[in-house]
């Protein structure tokens, strides 16, 4: 399962340490002008080595459009792409080669493959996520037209957290500091405690915002093509991701009905026979989605990653023989991945609402 979609697919390629990472996209409307310095910039906001907070590997992530585009225009073909790999040192991870890694996918691509490239991790490796990026970007370029735009955040590192009404931040504010938190005194904490975590050797998880602005009601499907549902897969396909809620999530477990009910509010003015319906909620506990379809409101979701498994100090493992092994892992690494996993988080929303926009289009037909 390479591709994901189902009108808007992306089928990506690539290892962390091969060649190339790449990918073609198939879906994408015609007639979209594309701004090739607007895909760029989201790659740059994952590339490695923007602050101290990331792995020192450099790498330009240079894109390049190969299909799928003329005279600036998506044509509606498939548009193929490639990012180079320029700054690889696969000596790193020599000793890695008959080790299973604590948390890795090293044992369960052994036991599935029976092979596997243990080079930053090979195709398990975040570095795939390049791929969904450019995606990502196309998508947003549709979604423009649409009037629909999509803002991830950093919401929590460790310990600190913001509130979890989004409305009381500044979004533009996000990326204004390294760790992209809107709020400007708590992100100095969290670099600080992502430091900490990188003198040490050891790493940290934290948990990314998201809001979709300008969605139209009416996007997913009943049963099992739940838009909530896609936004979830989508999201647990991120590497490091584990967990994921909408709306209040977990936090309406333990309340009561009448709390957590979204009224809806009366027009304004009378609706004209003929004239679509638009109905708004006095509040959104929902995240934008009643049964599993949106309802126009704002759509906002939680996705919680995990520390980095790779941690450069000593560790107890097993080699491919089952023998105890210690070991200390060598080579460049995050110490956090949340500050890179924005634009990340930011792409799968993208390529899901674009993809069931299309869906829905197809289905009125």
């Amino acid at each position: 399962m390479n591709t994901f979609g189902n009108i808007f697919r992306l089928t990506s390629f690539g290892e962390s340490h091969g060649e190339a990472v790449g990918g073609v996209v198939d879906g994408m409307p015609a007639g979209i002008e594309i701004d090739l310095d607007f895909i760029q910039s989201e790659l740059n906001r994952r590339r490695p080595g923007q602050s101290d907070l990331t792995t020192s590997r450099k790498e330009a992530d240079k894109v390049e459009l190969l299909s799928g585009v003329f005279e600036g225009k998506t044509t509606g073909c498939p548009i193929g792409f490639l990012v180079r790999n320029t700054s690889q040192r696969s000596n790193d991870y020599d000793n890695l080669r008959e080790l299973f890694r604590p948390s890795h996918a090293d044992y369960t691509y052994h036991e599935k493959y029976g092979i596997r490239d243990h080079r930053g991790g090979g195709r398990s490796s975040a570095r795939i996520t390049i791929a969904r990026c450019v995606g990502g970007a196309l998508a947003k370029l549709a979604l423009r037209q649409l009037g629909i735009s999509i803002c991830a955040y950093t919401s929590k590192i460790g310990v600190y957290e913001l509130d979890k009404d989004y409305q009381k931040y500044d979004l533009t504010q996000v990326e204004s500091n390294a760790v992209r938190c809107p709020d400007p005194e708590l992100a100095g904490k969290m670099e600080q405690l992502i430091r900490n975590a990188k003198g040490i050797g050891e790493s940290i998880g934290g948990i990314v915002t998201c809001v979709i602005k300008g969605c139209p009601a009416g996007l997913g499907e009943p049963e099992f093509g739940k838009l909530h549902a896609a936004l979830g897969h989508a999201m647990l396909t991120i590497n490091a991701v584990k967990g994921f809620e909408y709306g209040d999530g977990f936090d309406s477990a333990d309340k009561l009905g009448s709390v957590v009910n979204d009224v809806f509010l009366p027009n304004e003015s009378s609706c004209e026979a003929g004239e679509p319906l638009r109905l708004h909620t006095a509040t959104n506990h929902s995240g934008g989605i009643q049964g599993g379809i949106s309802n126009g409101e704002d759509i906002y979701f939680r996705v919680a990653f995990k520390p980095v498994a790779t941690i450069l100090m000593d560790q107890q493992t097993v080699d491919i023989r089952g023998n105890a092994v210690n070991f200390k892992a060598a080579g460049r690494h995050d110490p956090c991945v949340v500050p890179r996993a924005i634009p990340v988080v930011e792409a799968m929303a993208a390529m899901t609402i674009l993809d069931y926009y299309q869906l829905n289009k197809t289905i009125k037909l």
